[in-house]
């Protein structure tokens, strides 16, 4: 299984960054910082009226390969900005989807709208990293973290002032979820994480045991304005958006496609 391997090249990573980042000197750094934008409260008051956009940039990924070739992290985002993106999904991951923490602090130092580091976390010192190179949030998924784990992160994040997105992609981790919290940010991967298939479908059973506080961001396979239509209507509240968007010329024009030209 892919996800058995990427948690441990993350182990080694998480080695590698023990030895470069020491945790009092992380602490020490972040109170010096400004305050996080807020992302769970700029999904909450979205732009457009149907439902809020999580627009993703990534370059790669390990089930398509490259997906785009003329890469440039912050024209990507500039134009996902001017789209009317309410936050941002970045990419960290460097061996499995070509990202890199240094496209995240380039992106903040170029936009005004919230930002979510996009990664396989399963230390603490990586959400401290997550702060110090401009994150707002951090994405934690069920599948990788045993629920005692899920809560510590959850509340080593939000001691710091980042939003938390906890993403599952079946009804065992979503009871597992619902186990730490019955609010915040609740993502549904509608890809099988064994076999890659997708299924908005998955969005549509899950929904039904959100509870209605929780914030539904629908992830994966949302390609049309047809599918936005669909996962709202069965409850989602946002959406994250990546593939679909960066494999279209003209960003700002895919964004409209798909999400509509009122904001």
């Amino acid at each position: 299984m892919y996800l058995d391997k990427i948690v441990e090249t993350k182990k080694n990573e998480v080695r590698l960054l023990k030895e470069r980042l020491d945790l009092d000197e992380a602490r020490r750094r972040i109170e010096a910082l400004p305050p996080t934008l807020g992302f769970e409260a700029a999904l909450r008051q979205p732009k457009r009226p149907q439902i809020a956009l999580i627009a993703e940039v990534k370059k790669a990924s390990p089930s398509k390969g490259l997906i785009r070739e003329d890469f440039d992290p912050v024209e990507l985002a500039l134009s996902y900005e001017e789209a009317g993106a309410d936050c941002l999904s970045v990419l960290t991951d460097v061996d499995y989807f070509q990202g890199s923490p240094e496209y995240l602090t380039q992106i903040r130092e170029a936009v005004h709208i919230p930002l979510l580091r996009k990664d396989f976390v399963i230390d603490e010192l990586q959400i401290y990293e997550a702060r110090l190179i401009g994150a707002d949030a951090v994405l934690l998924i069920a599948a990788i973290l045993p629920t005692d784990r899920l809560q510590a992160l959850k509340q080593t994040a939000e001691s710091i002032g980042l939003d938390v997105l906890i993403e599952v992609h079946n009804e065992e981790e979503l009871q597992r979820v619902l186990q730490i919290t019955d609010r915040g940010l609740i993502g549904v991967n509608n890809r099988n994480l064994h076999t890659f298939e997708t299924s908005l479908s998955t969005t549509a059973d899950l929904a039904k045991r959100v509870p209605k506080q929780a914030l539904l961001i629908s992830e994966s396979a949302i390609r049309t304005a047809e599918d936005i239509d669909y996962v709202a209507s069965h409850g989602a509240s946002g959406v994250l958006i990546g593939e679909t968007f960066m494999r279209q010329p003209d960003i700002k024009q895919a964004v409209q496609q798909v999400m509509g030209t009122k904001v």
